[in-house]
């Protein structure tokens, strides 16, 4: 399909540029009187893929067509808009992008006035927006990760001036506050605390996508704490591409670790973050999460690979033993602490003894919990220009080793908890059985339960009567009971 001359496509080159100038700060959201609205009478849905950033972008959006007048269905066939929020971290997320895209080509059929949008992080990869030119005649609307505040027009231009809409920005980025938001769960909430990420890992498309680091000011953070806690929020999570780097870009006096006593301060009853750099990681964080009693015990801490060597083509910026000494003073400063990690296996020309290296890691630490994957290269970094040798049948084989091992650790770190009582946030009732709860302990850890009178948002003391795991989503579960 012919290019529009009114349509800005992703570039890739343009999205690594980092410059010193100051980051805009946007402190103003209003809806122009002729998009306020449009959305009456009709009913919008938002498919989210990623991370909890990709999370927290839905929210925005949600709160943006809320604005509009639009109303939120339960399923693409009874929506008017329908906007997939995409992933681009790895290849199996385009995969399924685009199979719900194709999956959507029938309703588009039985209502040509549907408007389907793709944004978020795949919408920034220049070879996946060709792809849904060229194939995806359906999708309507398509923009990325830094103009989310510009939906309302965009929807109008496509809704009512019938046009076929690209709007892609590929820069460094600013910081929006105050944009509309909804929330989808009443007691957990994200908080944004800065956006980007200058670390550009080899194998990561994210800094592309993301823009460059870019923090929140302190007072608006602590300002949407307070107000997420007057709304009676019970936990919230710190996020960020590499959390721990927040501060560095302003110029003030304050680093995470501050942030995390000032956000622990508000008094809310839980705090997480995610998700750490261990080459950021101080010790005044550790001092911090130590000291308060409302930061969770509870520190992801990707490693991505056990051997030096590998992590220096990774571009990870530490070696296996200074990770090695991380870990350990985590575990022997904070009480209790959980840890959990990523790991990449199949890294282009891994070794054999490479590979064993990561085992050895995994044999050490003896992680709470591993997200583990195959590595996927993605268009346009580094290590996608890198030889590699390694079968695919090989990098399967270890990847199933890594998850037998890890998950043997898992379920001994589990079964401590046997016999004990654990304070529980209820999440809420299990769909298949309502008879039966889910909650998280203060280390992570989910809790499967049964009880009476018990709601969403309550904190119960649950007994650990029987504990394992499992690892078909990565994720450890201890399965319990009241007594």
């Amino acid at each position: 399909m012919k290019i529009k001359s009114d349509w800005i496509l992703p570039d890739l080159k343009a999205a690594q540029k980092r410059t010193k100038k100051a980051v805009p700060y946007i402190n103003h959201f209003e809806l122009e009187d002729y998009v306020r609205y449009i959305g009456k009478g009709k009913k919008y849905y938002i498919s989210t893929f990623g991370c909890q950033a990709n999370q927290r972008d839905s929210e925005t959006l949600a709160g943006i067509l809320d604005a509009m007048n639009f109303e939120p269905s339960e399923s693409p066939e009874k929506a008017d808009v329908v906007l997939i929020n995409t992933c681009a971290v790895r290849q199996n997320a385009e995969e399924k992008v685009l199979g719900e895209v194709g999956n959507l080509k029938r309703v588009y059929r039985e209502n040509k006035d549907l408007v389907i949008g793709v944004c978020g992080c795949m919408a920034q990869e220049e070879k996946l927006v060709h792809t849904i030119i060229d194939k995806y005649p359906q999708v309507r609307l398509m923009f990325g990760t830094h103009n989310i505040q510009d939906l309302p027009n965009m929807l109008y231009k496509v809704m009512y001036q019938h046009e076929r809409l690209i709007q892609i920005y590929s820069k460094e980025g600013e910081v929006y506050e105050n944009l509309p938001v909804h929330r989808f769960g009443n007691n957990k909430a994200w908080v944004n605390i800065m956006y980007g990420c200058d670390k550009f890992c080899t194998y990561c498309i994210v800094p592309y996508t993301r823009g460059k680091e870019r923090s929140r000011t302190m007072d608006e953070i602590l300002k949407e704490v307070n107000e997420l806690k007057n709304d009676g929020y019970k936990e919230i999570t710190l996020l960020g591409q590499n959390v721990n780097a927040y501060g560095k870009d302003l110029s003030a006096d304050y680093d995470f670790a501050t942030l995390l006593a000032k956000v622990a301060e508000t008094e809310i009853p839980r705090i997480r973050f995610m998700t750490s750099h261990p080459w950021d990681f101080s010790d005044a964080m550790i001092d911090a999460i130590a000291k308060y009693d409302n930061i969770m015990p509870f520190v992801h801490l990707p490693m991505q690979s056990g051997d030096t060597d590998v992590l220096k083509k990774m571009g990870r910026r530490y070696t296996a033993e200074s990770y090695k000494t991380l870990f350990d003073k985590i575990k022997n400063r904070i009480p209790g602490v959980a840890i959990s990690t990523d790991i990449i296996v199949g890294f282009p020309n891994e070794t054999d003894e490479q590979f064993q290296h990561t085992l050895d890691m995994v044999n050490y630490c003896k992680f709470d919990n591993c997200f583990t994957f195959i590595y996927s290269p993605r268009e346009g970094t580094p290590a996608a220009k890198m030889e590699d040798t390694i079968p695919m049948e090989e990098k399967s084989k270890r990847l199933a080793i890594l998850n037998q091992t890890w998950n043997k650790y898992a379920l001994e770190k589990n079964k401590q908890y046997e016999g004990k009582v654990v304070k529980v946030l209820v999440d809420g009732p299990s769909k298949k059985d309502p008879s039966t709860f889910t909650g998280y302990s203060p280390e992570n850890k989910i809790i499967n339960f049964t009880g009476e009178n018990i709601k969403a948002g309550d904190f119960v003391d649950v007994y650990i009567e029987r504990a394992k795991t499992f690892s078909m989503d990565g994720k450890a579960l201890c399965y319990n009971k009241n007594k």
